[in-house]
């Protein structure tokens, strides 16, 4: 079949009003998909929608709050708080810190079924802190004014607990006298530990150097480079410490060297919530995102108020800080934060059931609870209403 030059041009001439409109309608998407992501950004970095965000980060304190109260037992009579957390067995474990009217701090362990409701408590601790260097200290008692952390004058204080390789691991500060305050682990197998046998602990390992005053170390959940990794500062730096074994710190594995300093040293970080930071809460929490780790930290403004923040870590070089929460996650304003040590919140566990964050803490140094949010809703606003900076953290410390 002959095609005339004629029949060619208007065939030609249709080809070219197809392409154009088409990419007439591309256009109109491609200006449509910019709108969009224009719109979007906006909403990201308005004030309004900003401070939506940021209130997303707050945690839910649960209605039963106090979870656990102080009791009966001799042990446990002036004060509960700074638990440790895990799940195991479909079970929330916490391994908390208890004073009597001796003023001791002994170990104390609670399980529930939901991670809300505590249904087992022993009325024995779960652990002593063994060989005091000052027997005769016994005499003395509990008492918040004279030994205004926590009330106690020795003992094993705010673990903090992780599960790795078929052991539970637990880190403690070691207290007998302002001239002993050494950071140790002491650790448990799984099936001994769900079973509330209490009496296989093995340790404690001390792993900070000695005369040194350190607090708040934690475990990461597991090892990174086939190392176990101790966070053991979050200022000037965040500093991480890798070993081979727990067990032979001290001795074929050198002590932890964390950085020892006076606060005034440290420039104040001016203008934010978090002018003052004291140290880690709970072991980290691995993400798609991150690790996430908790900490806590005062204004300048308010120092007798304790915070709780929120940071993500890389995950592979957990010492980069990848976002931060622009405002505190958890406040002391409920009436059981303030009845004894006023204005302390004080987290040491944190785990995840379900997809929902749990959050368990001393209030007033005085009580357990536990505050809730959802995990991936909690890391969204963290991210996009949280401060973003991959540099180390500088404040000040205890």
């Amino acid at each position: 079949m002959c095609i005339t030059p004629a029949a060619l041009r208007q065939m030609n001439a249709i080809v070219i009003r197809v392409m154009t409109f088409s990419f007439f309608i591309h256009i109109i998407a491609l200006l449509f998909s910019l709108f969009v992501a224009g719109a979007m950004l906006g909403v990201a970095f308005s004030k309004p929608l900003r401070d939506k965000v940021v209130a997303l980060l707050h945690l839910d304190k649960d209605l039963h709050n106090p979870i656990i109260r102080p009791g009966a037992q001799p042990w446990t009579t002036e004060a509960v708080m700074n638990p440790a957390a895990v799940v195991l067995d479909g079970r929330t474990h916490l391994i908390y810190r208890a004073i009597g009217s001796d003023g001791v701090s002994r170990l104390g362990y609670a399980g529930s079924p939901d991670g809300i409701i505590f249904d087992k408590h022993p009325v024995r601790p779960a652990y002593v802190a063994q060989n005091p260097r000052h027997p005769a200290r016994a005499a003395q008692k509990y008492s918040p004014t004279m030994y205004p952390s926590g009330g106690s004058w020795g003992g094993c204080e705010d673990p903090r607990m992780v599960c790795l390789d078929g052991r539970v691991y637990v880190t403690v500060n070691i207290f007998d006298g302002w001239d002993f305050i050494r950071v140790a682990t002491i650790s448990i197998a799984e099936d001994d530990f769900i079973s509330g046998h209490f009496g296989e602990w093995s340790g404690p390992y001390l792993l900070s150097q000695p005369k040194q005053v350190h607090k708040n170390w934690v475990i990461f959940p597991e090892k990174i480079n086939g190392k176990f990794a101790i966070l053991h500062s979050i200022t000037p730096k965040i500093d991480i410490a890798y070993r081979d074994s727990i067990e032979d710190i001290g001795t074929t594995e050198p002590f932890i060297d964390s950085w020892v300093g006076a606060r005034s040293s440290i420039p104040v970080r001016d203008g934010v919530w978090d002018s003052f930071l004291r140290g880690a809460g709970p072991p980290p929490i691995k993400t798609d995102h991150g690790w996430l780790l908790f900490y806590h930290a005062h204004d300048v403004k308010e120092p007798s108020r304790y915070k709780l923040g929120a940071m993500i870590l890389d995950l592979h070089d957990p010492t980069k800080i990848l976002h931060r929460s622009s405002a505190p996650v958890l406040s002391p304003d409920e009436k059981y934060e303030n009845e004894g040590k006023p204005g302390i919140v004080y987290a040491c566990g944190a785990v995840v059931r379900d997809g929902t964050l749990f959050v368990y803490y001393g209030g007033a140094d005085k009580v357990v609870c536990v505050a809730t949010a959802q995990l991936d809703t909690f890391l969204h606003a963290l991210i996009e209403g949280g401060q973003t900076s991959l540099k180390t953290a500088t404040a000040q410390t205890v």
